[in-house]
């Protein structure tokens, strides 16, 4: 049986990797644009004419990527060393950041990659010199307090659901709904809607009385262990952040209206706006 001092601990490494996972190289504080692909011929440089806008030590002219459907074919400029996934190229077919294997595209200390989000594609954009890789103030955190550690049971839907939920962009997009968590905190019956990982552990995004105060006013994420035998512990400890609360170059879907709990939870990351 875990200790307190092993349970803080945990916590403790946990929180460490989620700061690490910001400024690490290709990390959420990397990244350097998003542009959102038009039909056809879409150029990729440093000139501020290029759909595709890379930083001023970029090239005038990378190359084009032509999107056709759903097909982004990528082509380099002459003269260009430009590698994706480690090999110099002159053209290719680009997977998406939805692919097992997505086709990273690189030029010197700067990164991209095709990415999809609710039906419409980008090219995103790394740039590992940016200053807030290194400006990055420690994150905020509650106390943890082992009152927000709760038993809880999961019921997994007969067959996953789609519903509808806000973005980083203020529109309402599908998104994979698998069950449903049920808890009781403080004589009241809760429950949460989530989705199931390929690993079998549960994404809940969530509100409640913090946000819009001290927690990010969207929501925030938590991903629990695997379920077992239809048990599972919801610790919001554990919760945190979205991506979108570092960079507006990330695509969040929000917490569902449904999913907004009745009382403060004082657990996990505090936003600092």
């Amino acid at each position: 049986m875990t200790t307190q001092k092993e349970y803080e601990q945990q916590i403790l490494a946990w929180r460490a990797e989620k700061y690490e996972s910001l400024v690490r190289e290709n990390g959420w504080l990397a990244l350097a644009g998003l542009h959102w692909l038009k039909e056809g011929r879409n150029l990729v440089g440093s000139n501020p004419m290029c759909e595709v806008t890379l930083p001023e030590r970029a090239p005038t002219f990378l190359g084009l990527v032509e999107w056709k459907g759903k097909t982004a074919h990528f082509q380099v400029a002459e003269g260009v060393r430009v590698e994706v996934n480690g090999r110099l190229v002159q053209k290719t077919i680009l997977r998406s950041s939805k692919d097992a294997k997505p086709s990273f595209i690189t030029w010197n200390n700067m990164r991209m990659v095709l990415h999809e989000h609710a039906g419409r594609a980008a090219i995103r954009v790394w740039d590992n010199q940016r200053e807030e890789r290194r400006s990055q103030p420690p994150l905020k955190w509650f106390p943890i307090n082992k009152k927000f550690r709760i038993q809880a049971r999961y019921t997994p839907y007969p067959d996953s659901q789609v519903g509808q939920h806000p973005d980083t962009f203020g529109e309402v997009v599908d998104d994979r709904i698998d069950g449903y968590v049920t808890f009781k905190f403080e004589g009241k019956t809760c429950k949460l809607d989530t989705s199931e990982t390929k690993d079998h552990k549960l994404f809940i995004k969530f509100r409640d009385a913090t946000s819009n105060k001290e927690t990010y006013p969207p929501c925030r994420y938590y991903y629990t262990e695997p379920a077992k035998n239809g048990r599972v512990v919801v610790d919001f400890n554990y919760s945190y952040n979205p991506p979108c609360a570092f960079t507006p170059y990330a695509t969040c879907i929000f917490a569902p209206p449904q999913n907004t709990l009745p009382f403060r939870v004082e657990a996990g990351e505090i936003y600092r706006g």
